[in-house]
């Protein structure tokens, strides 16, 4: 389709544009503006006049330089939206752009719109819908075989085809399973510390089981081509969580059924007894009270027993067994059979999540005694991800984080097949980040370099569900291109990777103002977060570039 311009293909590719729209709202809002410093729209835009021409899905902006001289007009080619026909353009010529106001019929994402027959949102070719993170285990297990190779030089990663894929767990696991650990009086003490034994003891990386987290894949460090690491020293073992017992080292119980003396909880590790309980208390024991309950482990025919939390529960049919007293729970030394109650050291660092996603860490997921090295693709050294490590240079777990961003499940890189073609370092970064903000209710954030702790990036998360498309106007003769609006979140951000010490000092002080978020990254991923970022920003014009000394950029989602 061609739509006639007074205005030439070189004239016309000096102007920019960009569409936005938010989630909530029927309005899609243009700015248009000129690659010409010295142009000002609001002095030499006479008789500005902008059109909708329905039938091509432009937009005609027109004006003359001076009173009474020929006309310049320009074509703006319009997404795929449910536009508004009946309800006049707004608009209004400003220092540096115009800015026109189309209505919608509904927003942009309103869930009617995707029964519709033609879905303005549908997806055309090379655009893509928004990172929905979630686990790939089904998508990769149907496969059957799972190579995984660098995205940048094709090299394949893994020496043997990986079958076995498991879900990792969330690093608040232990949150979202309140009634398992003493929440509240039905927490099943004994029950709860033989789970999280079992859970912390078996969560390891063994040959041939590959687990998978929002933005990574961890495999076993002997499944991996070319790669060499030295052994874990055996008298070193990492103990991250020493100064916490409480939280880290699961205690045994002892309590006698009947007993008239207090019953003592007893610590596994220490030996020494922590807690007690009378039997007169809340917990005490009622010899006509019984409780059994039974733990059910489906453990599929081609996967080892990898101890996965989630594959251990409660039987739901076995309330039957079950005798509650009135106002108590109780607790018999039963549910814990011989088991053995030890946590090994290197594994309780998992138990607070020092172990889990390393992506986009937070302040509750580092230790002081894990250090995180980087992984490199071992033909082109590019950046694929991390491994913890604890007094050398070996995993702690004997696992490699391999970031979705920087690997594929097929060659060619990208092709149909690839099962991360969707996961770039933007999208990962920018559904975290959202993530974080919803978690702790904080639109400031502070991007800390992993190992070093020094601030890197300064960022505010301005609008976290916003819409958007950019590109050049279309002159005479033009074909129109087919636009689609984009997911995006809006932020304000400073790069200080450089910065002079009084800088530092100065974003420190602003992160204590303003109850900023920590989160760690790696460099590498830092500066091409940063690099993204300052190429975002020539979407806007320049006096809506910035804000409070922070530049204004945008992410997709």
């Amino acid at each position: 389709m061609v739509v006639k311009s007074d205005t030439d293909y070189s004239t016309a590719q000096k102007w920019r544009f960009t569409w936005e729209a938010q989630s909530h709202t029927p309005t899609l809002r243009l700015l248009l503006f000129t690659t010409d410093a010295t142009f000002n729209p609001s002095l030499q835009c006479h008789n500005l006049s902008v059109k909708l021409i329905s039938p091509h899905s432009v937009l005609s902006v027109a004006w003359s330089d001076t009173d009474g001289a020929a006309p310049s007009s320009l074509s703006v080619p319009v997404p795929r939206v449910l536009v508004d026909g009946e309800s006049p353009v707004i608009f209004r010529a400003l220092s540096d752009h115009i800015e026109a106001k189309l209505c919608l019929l509904l927003p942009v994402n309103h869930p009617i719109l995707s029964c519709l027959p033609d879905d303005p949102q549908s997806l055309l070719p090379g655009s893509s819908g928004p990172l929905k993170m979630q686990s790939d285990v089904e998508s990769l297990s149907s496969r059957g075989e799972v190579d995984f190779y660098c995205r940048r030089c094709s090299f394949q990663l893994n020496r043997y085809p990986l079958r076995n894929f498991v879900e990792m767990p969330s690093a608040n696991w232990r949150e979202v399973a309140d009634n398992w650990f003493g929440a509240c009086c039905c927490s099943f003490g004994g029950i709860s510390e033989k789970l999280v034994v079992r859970y912390a003891n078996s969560y390891a990386c063994s040959q041939g089981i590959c687990l998978l987290s929002y933005t990574s894949v961890t495999l076993c460090k002997d499944d991996l081509l070319e790669c060499n690491f030295p052994e874990v020293c055996e008298q070193k073992r990492c103990n991250s969580v020493a100064d916490n017992l409480a939280d880290e080292i699961v205690c045994k119980a002892t309590i006698t059924s009947g007993s008239t003396k207090e019953s003592t909880s007893t610590c596994s590790h220490t030996g020494q007894g922590i807690c007690s309980f009378n039997e007169n208390s809340r917990f005490g024991l009622n010899e006509n009270v019984k409780l059994s309950v039974n733990l059910r482990h489906e453990v599929s025919m081609n996967k080892p027993d990898n101890g996965d939390f989630s594959n251990s529960h409660p039987d739901s049919n076995g309330a039957e067994d079950v005798a509650i007293a009135p106002n108590c729970c109780v607790h018999e030394t039963s549910f814990l059979g011989d088991e053995n109650m030890e946590i090994l050291g290197n594994k309780r660092s998992f138990l607070n999540g020092f172990l889990e996603d390393v992506f986009m860490a937070r302040s509750s997921n580092l230790s002081k005694d894990i250090d995180w090295h980087e992984f490199k693709c071992p033909q082109c050294t590019s950046l694929l991800g991390a491994y913890p490590c604890c007094d050398g240079l070996a995993p702690v777990d004997g696992g490699v984080r391999l970031f979705k961003c920087s690997i594929s499940t097929c060659v060619p890189i990208g092709g149909p097949g690839d099962m991360f073609s969707k996961y770039t370092l933007e999208k990962m970064f920018a559904n975290q980040l959202v993530e974080f903000a919803s978690d702790e209710s904080s639109f400031r954030f502070v991007i800390r370099e992993l190992n070093t702790k020094l601030p890197v990036l300064q960022i505010v998360l301005l609008n976290p569900d916003a819409w958007s498309c950019f590109g050049s106007c279309i002159g005479t003769g033009d074909e129109i291109p087919k636009l689609q609006l984009q997911p995006i979140i809006k932020v304000l951000f400073s790069d200080c990777i450089t910065g002079a010490e009084t800088q530092l000092r100065m974003i420190e002080e602003w992160a204590t103002k303003n109850s900023a978020e920590n989160i760690f990254m790696l460099t590498q991923q830092v500066e091409e977060l940063v690099r993204l970022l300052m190429l975002a920003k020539d979407k806007y014009p320049p006096s809506c570039g910035s804000l409070q000394r922070l530049i204004l950029s945008s992410l997709q989602r």
